[in-house]
């Protein structure tokens, strides 16, 4: 529901406690990895009654379409914000995506799946490569370097051990059993 059918000091407050939400999440979006401005795009698009228009949010925001499109196409990539259809508008309208768990789920398990593939690559192939090396080694003319070896395998296998534990993790997010550990907060409507 718009605002213009309030009078002009409810507006106002309706505004200021928006703006206010708007800063905070603005604020707070860079663990995301947004910019602020962004942020703010997507706590305008948060309280928006309607889909909204790269024109329209320009305007709300005095950026420029360019800036707009940019903000949007980082929401759409980390599935923040959707693009929507409707009848008879020949320009992309987009909406939030209010399931804010949902949104944490595919960031965290967008960003982090694709780290731990590549850590736990990596840590693999550098184990096994440190097992040649104490395989082949000669252990009474190499113990300092023996030791060295076995060190760092330890710390890769500990390594290695965390990005296990981190990819089940993401499991459990990506098939929401997160949920029976950590259930949702129930909404509670105050009066």
């Amino acid at each position: 529901m718009g605002l213009d059918h309030l009078q002009e000091e409810q507006q106002e407050t309706v505004l200021r406690i928006r703006k206010r939400v708007i800063e905070a999440i603005g604020r707070n979006m860079d663990l995301y990895g947004v910019t602020l401005s962004t942020g703010h795009l997507y706590g305008l698009l948060f309280f928006a009654d309607k889909p909204m228009t790269l024109d329209d949010m320009g305007r709300e925001m005095e950026m420029s379409k360019t800036s707009m499109s940019t903000g949007v196409r980082t929401l759409l990539d980390l599935k923040m914000v959707n693009k929507v259809w409707s009848k008879g508008s020949r320009k992309d309208l987009y909406e939030v995506e209010y399931d804010w768990h949902q949104t944490f789920t595919d960031y965290f398990v967008i960003k982090w799946r694709k780290a731990v593939e590549s850590n736990l690559q990596t840590l693999r192939k550098s184990i096994e490569e440190l097992n040649r090396l104490i395989r082949d080694l000669d252990e009474q003319a190499d113990a300092e370097l023996l030791h060295i070896l076995m060190e760092d395998k330890k710390k890769m296998l500990q390594a290695e051990a965390y990005y296990k534990w981190l990819d089940r993790l993401i499991d459990t997010m990506e098939d929401e059993e997160i949920y029976k550990l950590v259930p949702r907060e129930e909404v509670q409507e105050q009066s």
